[in-house]
């Protein structure tokens, strides 16, 4: 049975990802050019070292402190996907909040949790007063694949903060309100 729930910082306990697999394989990305993407070869693993895993949850907290959202997907008791929904609004309007982490752990991957995971996120970001969400996005084929789906487009501000994190992540943004009708949170 999948749950899932917004979490409060009583809920986040430091070892709570040892167990999430983030392993992800890329052979090919997609790199923006103008206002067209295009596709390239790029091989690279991503993974979590159990000391990064501990700075998230760390985040977790900070995020929660500053009057964001962590959402979590659970199996029965164990964490199958999260979401991170940074506090601060921003944009031309303060139209956005950050999502700073969407994942899904390796083993529930292709089960249509992240999208499930994407429609929670949107009514939370809702609740948080924000019409759009802002993604610095992975730039694989698959992971932008998954973003499209959900309904994701070029973002039509370019965060120059989080653009610098990581210049290879495409610049995304999601409408916070479409679709928000179908998950409650708990």
């Amino acid at each position: 049975m999948i749950t899932i729930q917004s979490l409060s910082i009583r809920d986040i306990e430091d070892t709570m990802l040892n167990e999430f697999d983030r392993t992800q394989k890329t052979t090919k990305v997609l790199y923006q050019q103008g206002v067209k993407l295009l596709e390239k070869e790029d091989c690279f693993d991503d993974d979590w070292s159990t000391d990064k895993k501990h700075e998230i949850t760390s985040h977790f907290k900070n995020v929660l402190k500053q009057g964001g959202a962590v959402i979590a997907v659970f199996e029965i008791t164990k964490l199958a996907g999260f979401a991170v929904i940074e506090g601060k609004h921003f944009g031309s309007r303060n139209q956005y909040l950050e999502l700073s982490y969407i994942h899904v752990s390796r083993e529930f991957r292709g089960r249509g949790i992240g999208e499930e995971l994407m429609v929670a996120v949107k009514k939370k970001a809702l609740q948080l007063g924000a019409s759009k969400l802002y993604i610095g996005a992975h730039p694989s084929v698959e992971t932008q694949a998954f973003y499209k789906k959900t309904g994701c487009v070029l973002a039509a501000e370019v965060n120059e903060e989080i653009y610098q994190r990581e210049p290879r992540d495409l610049q995304l943004e999601l409408s916070s309100r479409k679709n928000v009708n179908a998950i409650n949170l708990v």
